[in-house]
């Protein structure tokens, strides 16, 4: 993506102001929408590579590489932000494959040793960014309601034989986010047929023999709850129904809804259920 110039704000209501740090998917975008209904200035920093141009449409913003770290905080300065949210999706590369700048060379080596760890990457990130004297949010801090709840979230729920599954699935994502792996499982008839990496749900969804299965997300344990919560959207359910899965199981309080009433209505019309459990 090219940088594109920053849109000029004019009139923006009092209140702290709100940058989106964005990666890719819809997040970042209904993010910014829900904290400008709000009255809240928001300011859009995408990163170059991963936000998706519809994310900066009608907001001031800057797109920076994601190495850049330099350029990212006088982004922030510029904007005059106060708070910032960690929204999207963001491929992690290898050192070697990108160009750092001084900055983003001082906070490579604080990363470094935690660089393997999804959570503690993340969590060391906001740390970084933090003691610029920025404060961080969560997407469901301006999105309260894409948390999902306990119990169906669509029409159909799940059988006692996918209530098992799931009971199982859910320990097993528990174990496989203390090694700092992922946050989904694939279970069928009580075993494990799929894990996810760091290359995401869809796909776990594609390399794996998933008929009949049934997908459980769950946040890792000790995870910020302020970035990269479990999410389900649209295309969660695509995927899901294209592997002949049975439903998807999610934590309630702890996962993201993007896109809801759409995810579910795809979901009814494909006979899968979504199931919110407290856990």
């Amino acid at each position: 993506m090219s940088p594109s110039p920053p849109v000029r704000r004019t009139g923006a209501p009092a209140g702290r102001t709100l940058a989106i740090l964005a990666g890719g998917g819809p997040l970042p975008r209904m993010v910014a929408e829900a904290a400008a209904a709000q009255g809240r200035p928001v300011h859009v920093i995408g990163f170059d590579g991963f936000c998706e141009p519809a994310t900066l449409a009608g907001f001031p913003h800057d797109v920076v590489p994601l190495a850049k770290v330099g350029r990212l905080f006088a982004a922030l300065a510029a904007a005059g932000a106060q708070d910032f949210v960690l929204a999207g999706p963001v491929r992690r590369p290898k050192p070697s494959q990108i160009s750092f700048d001084p900055a983003g060379l001082v906070a490579l080596m604080r990363l470094l040793p935690v660089w393997a760890g999804d959570a503690s990457l993340l969590a060391r990130v906001i740390g970084l960014i933090e003691a610029k004297g920025y404060r961080a949010v969560g997407a469901h801090d301006i999105l309260p309601s894409l948390l999902a709840q306990e119990g169906p979230l669509g029409r159909h729920v799940p059988d006692d034989a996918a209530r098992r599954d799931i009971a199982a699935g859910f320990e097993a994502a528990r174990a496989l986010g203390l090694r700092g792996r992922g946050q989904a499982v694939l279970v069928r008839g009580g075993n494990i047929v799929g894990e996810e990496d760091r290359a995401g749900t869809a796909a776990l969804l594609q390399r794996s023999n998933a008929a009949g299965a049934v997908l459980v997300k769950a946040a890792m344990p000790g995870q910020d709850r302020r970035v990269d919560l479990p999410t389900i959207g649209p295309r969660t359910v695509e995927a899901a129904a294209q592997a002949g899965l049975r439903g998807i199981a999610v934590e309630a309080g702890e996962t993201l809804v993007l896109d809801r009433a759409e995810t579910l209505a795809a979901a009814d019309a494909a006979g899968l259920f979504v199931f919110g459990v407290a856990r």
